[in-house]
């Protein structure tokens, strides 16, 4: 028996307007739930969540840790969010959320049978997505991280974390099929990192590419002395790159 897809819905509270949406998304098939607009609380259901939608109250202020907090989690689990709201408040929201992780915004009153056939839409397109391999990229640079996305995203499911800890947070809760991992990371370098992967039973077993930005003799020796899967240098094209993980994938 398959599981019922969750529909997460964020608010400033559980008003009857939302208790009524919830009613509409189950009666469609799905399993709504709600999170208050608290960065715990999205934090605790936010992993189980096949869509997301966040409905902005008229008397709510948009809080910006909290949406600085949903475009870090959104790009590092590569969910997209729905938005629901008037149109000032949309647009405020928009500030702190990066465009490619807004899938819609619907404006206040909902069209109910409009928002439940995005839903559809991305139920079904999460299926074709599901047979995707999955890319975990480790870097401390964010715009390094948003090009190798947007690079890979059509071909691949493709996770993100800035930091080891971030990563292995996203693992014990996710399968990737390959993690590309910076060598020069401050603080926890990307050595550091492998290390912490390889004594892990869980995750010894994940091949791990290092991106490196180094390419004389002496650098690249010391990457391929730690025998990863392969290395990479953060200088690739993106055709170069593709065409590296396809002949990697095409051996799996």
């Amino acid at each position: 028996m398959l599981a019922t897809q969750k529909i997460m819905l964020i608010g400033e509270k559980e008003s009857f307007l939302i208790r009524a949406l919830m009613k509409k998304i189950t009666e469609a098939g799905y399993e709504p739930y709600f999170a208050e607009a608290k960065i715990n609380a999205i934090t605790k259901g936010i992993d189980n969540a096949d869509i997301i939608t966040y409905y902005l109250d008229n008397a709510e202020k948009v809080k910006a840790d909290v949406m600085h907090f949903m475009n870090d989690k959104l790009s590092e689990t590569g969910k997209r969010l729905i938005l629901i709201g008037e149109k000032n408040d949309a647009d405020e929201t928009k500030k702190y959320i990066a465009p490619d992780l807004i899938l819609e915004t619907f404006l206040r009153p909902l069209e109910v049978e409009k928002y439940i056939s995005v839903i559809n839409r991305e139920i079904t397109i999460q299926g074709f997505e599901s047979a995707k391999k999955s890319i975990l990229v480790i870097d401390d640079d964010p715009t390094f991280l948003g090009m190798i996305r947007g690079w890979l995203k059509n071909d691949y499911k493709v996770a993100m974390a800035n930091s080891g800890a971030q990563a292995l947070k996203w693992l014990g809760n996710n399968k990737a099929d390959l993690i590309l991992l910076d060598y020069e990371m401050p603080v926890v370098s990307g050595p550091q990192v492998l290390e912490m992967l390889r004594s892990d039973i869980d995750l010894a077993s994940i091949p791990v590419f290092f991106l490196t930005g180094k390419s004389d003799k002496e650098s690249v020796m010391k990457v391929v002395s730690l025998k990863p899967q392969n290395y990479l240098l953060k200088s690739i094209g993106r055709e170069q790159l593709l065409e590296k993980l396809s002949e990697f994938f095409a051996t799996k």
